[in-house]
């Protein structure tokens, strides 16, 4: 039989939200690229909660927007309500939502990839991936990769030769869906699932592990008494999530969402019926989210609560589904509808799609570098849930940086790390390359020790430039970026210049606003850093201010605001990146290093870490150990050093 063999720079497996910006990196960036789907339909698919960002994960939207990703331009077309989460708190924990259109969101990612130049859709399943065996680099001891991709097959037998494949496999792997008794060997939504890459990645040598997720019930609208719930709005004024996206066209007519909550009825149904729950049966083999647990997992884990929050979201604007946020669960759908029907609202409800939990198989991600490149297998990449991580904004994020790092690899450039002092992305790949996972990550702004530093607010600032470097930035973006952090810098730079003194109409000023009279002349950044005052205030006394962007007012209030909180923080992360910067060369043999201790030195060899920094972060690696660690280098380095001489 004639075999059909393709080449192209890129194979991109799986077209979830990881999958898209990773294809879609690799294209922008002038690599051909090909990405496979079980189903076309799939693309961009939100098979659980019909919303992109929030708390932390609106960061993570902001983030890959400044880097080149088109997940928040996307919603920004699609939305149907948004909101600004922890807007009364600090700005580090301020965080966009938004409600989207879930048909309409897949269906426009759909059309940007068709018509995307360089890259290729193609329904298919990926059954098996082609390498070479290389010889490892022993210098020393320590091993490099042993094995180099060259190329995927089809289950059809198309080979596709390629310089990088990208794993994006999501929750497709060898899935399994579980309602109560009733299992379907399917990927989410009832789409076909991915049966033969895993024995594949075990040959490779993969490491494979098993996670589980779920979703909730979806409810036919005209079922539900909206009377006996809460009615939740959208912000008066919309906050795009895309630094690209004009302001004024996300001003548009929102729908509502509705809360309502569980009783003591329903946390009875559901402890009655918990022999017939998967989970609790032992019939599910993986382990689930510990940050977005079913509903059977509340009424037993907090068994003190009398109730819990249930919130009702519309799939899209022209269906009649409603999400039921809250309530997922893999009891059997008897259970389910009696469960559901004990809720305010929902006593007559009807059930569209019953609610499931999902098994896949996914890997430990402490087998990649930082770059999202396997250790052992040269030019394979993988990002999202296959990397044992959760949602959305987590996924894709991810894809645009294994994206880039695929393309730079082809390109012969030096790769892209993003570090913990740089953004939430680079906390999220850090915490699942070097920390054992053992359940499905979730990214939280509590997951970040400098989140004061990495707002939502100030993405562009911080990674704009490494897009631009990338190739996924435009030249016009860039010239805007530094107009911006010119127009901040003066801004800033003037308030604090501008001095004013205790005369009759500033006290009177003061007085009007709820503010302490001046004792002796101030500055109007003095002034600023009172809470009660703002930018927009100081204008009735500051007479020579120039008329200037929001998002730059925006940044001078911030960085004025918590100016010494952010110096703090800035002096932590010089400390962290002495650290980080502290490289560990090819040549480190740690069965060398006298004084090590046994468990640090199994850790480090198995782990291999880029740097002094990452090694410190490892379980089982303690500061003594990192302090031997810094003296051996420094003593090899200098010794490596004579011997040149």
């Amino acid at each position: 039989m004639a075999q059909i063999t393709e080449k192209v720079d890129v194979c991109v497996i799986g077209a979830g939200h990881a999958g898209c910006e990773a294809a879609l990196a690799c294209a922008r960036m002038g690599l051909e690229t090909v990405i496979f789907t079980v189903s076309i339909e799939s693309i961009a698919l939100m098979p659980c909660n019909p919303n992109i960002g929030g708390s932390s994960k609106g960061h993570l939207v902001r983030e890959l927007d400044a880097l080149g990703g088109e997940m928040g331009k996307n919603i920004d077309h699609t939305f149907i309500q948004s909101k600004m989460l922890n807007a009364s708190k600090g700005p580090a924990v301020h965080s966009l939502r938004a409600q989207a259109d879930k048909a309409e969101y897949s269906r426009r990612m759909r059309q940007i990839l068709e018509n995307q130049e360089h890259l290729v859709i193609k329904q298919a399943e990926v059954c098996d991936l082609l390498w070479d065996d290389v010889d490892a680099d022993t210098v020393s001891g320590k091993a490099g990769a042993t094995k180099k991709i060259r190329g995927v097959r089809t289950f059809t037998g198309t080979v596709y030769e390629a310089k990088a494949v990208i794993l994006c496999t999501g929750t497709y792997l060898k899935a399994r869906c579980l309602c109560g008794e009733s299992i379907t060997y399917t990927g989410p939504n009832g789409l076909q699932a991915a049966n033969h890459l895993t024995d594949s990645l075990k040959e490779m040598g993969i490491t494979m592990r098993r996670f589980k997720t779920g979703t909730p019930a979806r409810m036919d609208k005209r079922s539900i008494d909206f009377s006996k719930m809460e009615e939740q709005f959208g912000d008066p004024r919309v906050v795009p999530f895309s630094f690209s996206t004009d302001p004024e066209s996300v001003q548009i007519d929102q729908d509502s969402c509705w809360l309502t909550y569980t009783n003591e009825k329903t946390h009875e149904i559901i402890r009655a019926n918990l022999d017939r729950s998967p989970i609790y049966a032992g019939i599910i083999e993986g382990t689930g989210p510990r940050y977005c647990p079913s509903i059977e997992d509340k009424v037993v884990k907090f068994a003190d609560k009398e109730r819990h929050q249930v919130f009702l979201e519309p799939e899209g604007r022209y269906t009649n589904e409603m999400y039921v946020g809250g309530m997922s669960s893999s009891l059997p759908e008897d259970v389910q509808l009696a469960m559901y029907r004990t809720v305010p609202g929902l006593e007559n409800c009807r059930i569209v799609r019953n609610a499931y939990a999902i098994e896949y198989d996914c890997i430990d991600a402490r087998q990649l570098y930082p770059t999202l490149e396997f250790k052992d297998v040269e030019g394979l990449f993988s990002a999202g849930q296959f990397n044992g991580s959760s949602g959305y904004e987590e996924a894709a994020s991810q894809g645009i940086l294994a994206g880039i790092n695929a393309g730079l690899k082809c390109q012969g450039r030096e790769p892209m790390i993003i570090d913990r002092s740089e953004g939430y992305l680079g906390v999220l790949v850090d915490d699942l390359v070097t920390k054992e996972n053992t359940e499905p990550y979730r990214m939280m702004t509590s997951r970040s020790e400098y989140r004061l530093l990495l707002r939502q607010d100030n993405a562009d600032l911080r990674l704009r430039r490494k897009g631009y470097e990338a190739g996924l930035i435009s030249e016009e973006q860039m010239q805007w970026l530094e107009q911006k952090e010119q127009m901040i810098t003066q801004e800033m730079d003037r308030l604090k210049k501008t001095v004013i003194g205790a005369s009759a109409e500033h006290q009177k000023f003061l007085e009007k606003m709820g503010s302490t009279p001046l004792k002796t002349a101030a500055s109007l950044a003095e002034l600023m850093c009172r809470p009660e005052l703002s930018y927009e205030m100081l204008a009735e006394i500051d007479q020579n201010r120039k008329l200037l962007p929001a998002e730059v007012i925006e940044q001078v209030e911030i960085e004025i605001k918590y100016e010494g909180y952010i110096e703090r923080q800035k002096r932590q992360v010089d400390q962290y990146k002495k650290m980080e910067k502290h490289k560990i060369p090819n040549w480190m043999d740690y069965d060398e290093v006298p004084s090590l201790r046994l468990e640090a030195r199994q850790k480090l060899k198995a782990f291999r870490p880029v740097s002094v920094g990452q090694a410190s972060r490892i379980s089982g690696v303690s500061p003594a150990d990192i302090s031997v660690l810094l003296v051996y280098l420094e003593h090899e380095s200098h010794m490596r050093d004579l011997k040149k001489e």
